[in-house]
């Protein structure tokens, strides 16, 4: 259940027109080339529709040095895969923008995954068998179903899954993740991918966790969370933010380090959110809309003796107020 993918090559050459029409103010006689070109072959559509989409997603018009992070891509050998093209934006960092692009060129990971969230969205999805899959901001899942099992292969971000036992039909239900496979039992949870762990929590039922090579099987059940890596799993007995609040679009924190909060709301938004070093460690409880992160944003000062600068558009920082 693989989403179609037209060629690198093809993708190329849908950048290339795309450079061109910008370079000549939408000239209508390459536009007409250009739709002439998408009317040849599918897969040229498919692959507009990608970059358009891309296009879109980075704000152009808006970004400086957006159109030269293209061009980067587009003469890359690597263009499609995010690690080599986040180090071909850092070669144009002096442009502003385009470092800044890189965070969000998670959007070319989603031309090729069955599921997928943009920055600051959550979506909610029926699976083939009933059960309901619901994805966090900038996360992508693939599918793989078939007559003994039901796999979903967590790519990125976070997710929430919901599942009951009546729509097993003998088959597990599995999620797989950089570090193990969880096993589902009538349960819903969430699991979430970081950088260097994944961390799980179950708000009903329970999962089972299949960590290769570790012989028998370990149990989360209702209420608890744990965090897996790379060298083992250990219970997260005492969180300081809602692992599920996120499904109602909030943040719910307790007793939370503000570096950590402001990490977190970043993960909603585009560019650079941070604060100075002083005031990290100050401490905020509360529930939190992520509907609009700028107002959320906003309330900070009301509570905490910090300001808010906007330096530009994408770089918001914190600190503390006079």
């Amino acid at each position: 259940m693989s989403a179609p993918c037209p060629a690198p090559k093809v993708v190329k050459q849908a950048i290339h027109w795309m450079l061109k029409l910008r370079e000549s103010g939408y000239s209508p006689i390459l536009k007409q080339q250009c739709d002439e070109w998408r009317k040849v072959d599918h897969d040229h559509e498919l692959a507009w529709q990608r970059v358009l989409s891309l296009h879109q997603e980075l704000d152009l018009q808006a970004v400086p040095g957006a159109s030269i992070a293209l061009q980067t891509l587009e003469t890359s050998q690597q263009r499609l895969h995010r690690r080599q093209a986040l180090k071909l934006l850092g070669s144009v960092a002096l442009l502003g923008s385009a470092a800044w692009l890189g965070k969000d060129l998670d959007a070319v990971a989603t031309w090729t995954s069955d599921y997928a969230s943009a920055t600051g969205g959550r979506r909610s999805f029926h699976l083939p068998d009933g059960s309901l899959l619901q994805l966090n901001t900038a996360s992508a899942v693939d599918l793989a179903f078939d007559a003994r099992q039901r796999l979903i292969r967590l790519k990125r971000g976070e997710m929430m899954l919901t599942c009951e036992e009546s729509q097993a039909n003998g088959r597990p239900l599995l999620v797989q993740t950089r570090d193990g496979l969880l096993e589902g039992f009538e349960a819903r949870f969430g699991v979430r991918q970081d950088g260097d762990c994944t961390r799980v929590s179950v708000s009903r039922g329970k999962v089972a966790i299949h960590r290769p090579g570790k012989g028998r099987l370990h149990w989360i059940n209702e209420g608890q969370a744990y965090r897996l890596d790379a060298t083992g799993m250990r219970s997260l007995e005492q969180a300081d933010m809602d692992a599920s609040a996120w499904v109602e679009g909030l943040i719910v924190t307790r007793d939370m380090r503000l570096g950590d909060f402001l990490r977190e709301v970043g993960r909603y938004r585009h560019g650079l959110l941070g604060c100075s070093d002083e005031i990290a460690d100050l401490r905020l409880s509360g529930v939190f809309r992520l509907e609009d992160t700028d107002k959320l944003l906003q309330l900070l000062p009301q509570t905490l003796p910090v300001k808010v600068t906007y330096r530009t558009r994408w770089w918001v920082s914190l600190e503390r107020s006079a």
